[in-house]
């Protein structure tokens, strides 16, 4: 039995790469909508190419900038559903060796990102940066403050259950979840925010995902 092969719907891919002859970053792949997305953040033009148009942006931008865009355009398309393959040499959010310094520069650029757009679909993916489930900034700040209080709940079983620094914690950690799910539904709407729109009133709090489990009483 032959397996099902999937159906590869060839204008949402899109390809941003920078060519190693001449250094050019080209955007290959998509539609007229993607296109869009490609001149609006990440300042590429279009030019013809031998059998179809592509995108490149100018011989004159700086190399900074050209990671920059090509960062916020590569997280526009996701945002708006095309599947993209971005260089990971013009990948800013690209955090490789892991150590401190690399988690500061990442939170820099996601600062930096936003700073240089006023893009709904581009703030949005920043957003998702911070909140994503499991992935997120937060999210993963939770997991680690879990750990600090799991920690040390068992280096002071005598703790008072309520009042205690632990339970103080906890409580701490039952507040960063809550807030990781309102940033997560903020997202949505600056996905769907043109760059003029007049900013939306703030959303109502919403019901965040259960608190973190309590450490048992003595």
């Amino acid at each position: 039995m032959n397996p099902i092969e999937p159906e590869f719907l060839l204008p949402h891919y899109v390809t941003i790469t920078r060519d190693p002859r001449t250094q050019l970053v080209l955007a290959v792949g998509g539609d007229q909508r993607a296109a869009g997305i490609l001149q609006a953040t990440g300042g590429f033009t279009r030019h013809p190419g031998p059998s179809t148009h592509y995108h490149r942006q100018p011989v004159t931008m700086p190399v900074e900038q050209q990671r920059l865009q090509a960062t916020a355009a590569s997280y526009a398309l996701l945002s708006a559903g095309y599947s993209t393959f971005l260089d990971p040499s013009l990948n800013v959010l690209a955090t490789q060796d892991g150590d401190r310094e690399a988690t500061h520069r990442y939170l820099k650029y996601l600062a930096e990102l936003a700073r240089n757009t006023d893009e709904g679909p581009v703030l949005a993916a920043v957003l998702a940066e911070i909140s994503a489930p499991e992935t997120g900034v937060l999210p993963q700040l939770r997991d680690v403050l879990v750990s600090v209080w799991t920690s040390w709940g068992n280096q002071v079983p005598a703790e008072p259950r309520d009042g205690g620094p632990v339970e103080r914690l906890i409580d701490v950690t039952d507040v960063l979840s809550n807030k990781a799910r309102e940033v997560e539904e903020l997202r949505t709407h600056a996905a769907r925010s043109p760059a003029s729109a007049t900013p939306a009133s703030p959303l109502p709090p919403t019901a965040g995902p259960k608190p973190a489990a309590r450490r048992p009483g003595p």
